[in-house]
């Protein structure tokens, strides 16, 4: 897989382990709160698994800010899916703004010069 491809491959994987980890218990609201704690954390280990490596390796590809970048555009791109089709959410234009607003800072990070 080429080297600038497999970092957002992994920060993928790993966003969707942590947006079910984050956000998954609300489906089990019944639940105990200690219960999804632990279960949550037990997502976030496996998150990491990925995290970690993609970051390590993107670095020899992107900028931290770049990989952080990266993160977050795909966080937003996740929990959006996540949250109409988990949680049955949905989203309206005042969403898609603000989410455009957020791609457009990302333009930014990967298209300055400085």
């Amino acid at each position: 897989m080429p080297s600038h491809i497999l970092p957002i491959v992994l920060l993928s994987v790993s966003n969707l382990f942590m947006t079910f980890a984050w956000y998954g218990h609300l489906k089990f609201k019944a639940a105990p709160l200690l219960l999804v704690i632990f279960a949550s954390w037990g997502l976030a280990l496996l998150e990491y698994c990925f995290a970690v490596p993609a970051n390590r390796w993107g670095s020899s590809v992107y900028s931290t800010a770049q990989l952080k970048t990266i993160q977050e555009v795909i966080t937003l791109i996740v929990f959006a899916g996540f949250s109409v089709w988990v949680l049955k959410e949905p989203l309206g234009w005042n969403h898609a703004v603000g989410f455009g607003l957020i791609a457009l800072g990302a333009w930014f990070i990967f298209e300055g010069k400085g």
